[in-house]
């Protein structure tokens, strides 16, 4: 239910750092010396294919850095951009962005450590979440003459589970290094969670067992989340276009629980109820931008901390869901 979803559009490349004529002057000299403030970098013998011209195998770039994609305009920006900051801070100026993102400290090449950890750390929660429900379906409760468990949105969450941990793992990955793939990896995962986690929605609340009936619901939302991943990687990746579908679908999601915890006065709605206010107020982290506290620390790296116990309670009410669910037809059963 909650997933890393992607509401704020990236900023414009062209950001108060990097229009600073002393961080461009810096990142100039530095491309052509491979140096900053004595600091060299031997990636800057590399052009950008990370091989040296006329050079042995073994003078190649370290696998290592070929994966992280650390070059030698990204170290010459990084240096830079810590070295300007330095002298900000000295004069009393607070952090501004460098091409569209906040001045982050590096940790053995992560780019964002923070939020790093904590998608990890979703991921982690999310797969606990789902083998806790997967042992509680298939081993723990009792299962119908077919051996098919009674709770018919099962196999929903199966998929539910994997989409999250496939979504947290990309998350990870792109806040460890902002390259192009891994941009279009996060964005898209994001929006398949949010797409599937509509549908399941809908499915739930409204009931919906029949076959059929669920093809039907799922279609269209299928057809344009499908349509709309597509539109971002091979079109235009229009950042303020996702924000607004993104903003759409889990707006819709968290009122469609909230509402049909309330009406059917479903046992563990409090938990449901938490999960949708507490979501809803993690996300105002999204709207409030502000640097990094330490370098590590900004609104976006805090707002994936809070969603680390959301998660957790957020699995422990579908298991008593499922179980709720069972005892019921269960007892129709007999």
């Amino acid at each position: 239910m909650l997933p890393n979803w992607i509401f704020q559009p990236k900023d414009d490349d062209r950001s108060a750092g990097d229009a600073d004529p002393l961080y461009r002057a810096c990142v100039a000299e530095c491309e052509k010396t491979g140096c900053v403030g004595g600091r060299c970098f031997p990636q800057c013998k590399f052009p950008s294919d990370g091989v040296a011209n006329d050079s042995p195998w073994y003078m190649q770039e370290p696998l290592y850095l070929k994966w992280k994609q650390w070059d030698c305009q990204s170290d010459c920006r990084y240096n830079c951009m810590v070295d300007r900051e330095k002298e900000r801070e000295a004069v009393g100026n607070g952090p501004v962005k460098y091409h569209g993102k906040w001045p982050f400290k590096r940790v053995f090449g992560i780019q964002e450590p923070a939020s790093v950890v904590f998608s990890a750390l979703n991921l982690a929660m999310h797969f606990h979440g789902w083998l806790s429900f997967f042992i509680l379906v298939s081993y723990n409760l009792p299962l119908r003459q077919s051996k098919k468990a009674y709770y018919e949105f099962a196999t929903l969450w199966h998929v539910y589970g994997f989409l999250s941990m496939n979504s947290w793992l990309w998350s990870a990955v792109f806040h460890s290094r902002d390259v192009d793939l891994t941009e279009k990896l996060d964005y898209s995962s994001a929006v398949a969670l949010l797409g599937y986690s509509l549908i399941l929605a809908i499915l739930r609340c409204f009931n919906v067992r029949v076959e059929a009936a669920r093809v039907m619901v799922a279609a269209p939302f299928l057809a344009f989340v499908t349509t709309h991943i597509l539109y971002l990687n091979f079109y235009t990746f229009d950042y303020g276009w996702n924000m607004k579908v993104c903003v759409v679908m889990g707006v819709a999601q968290l009122l469609i629980w909230a509402i049909w915890a309330g009406v059917t006065r479903h046992p563990y709605r409090w938990k449901c109820w938490v999960v949708v206010i507490g979501g809803g107020l993690a996300m105002l982290l999204e709207i409030y931008d502000f640097p990094p506290y330490q370098g590590f620390f900004d609104a976006h790296a805090i707002w994936h901390a809070t969603t680390i116990p959301l998660t957790y309670l957020w699995w422990s009410f579908i298991r008593d869901d499922a179980q709720f669910r069972t005892s019921i037809l269960h007892r129709k059963a007999d």
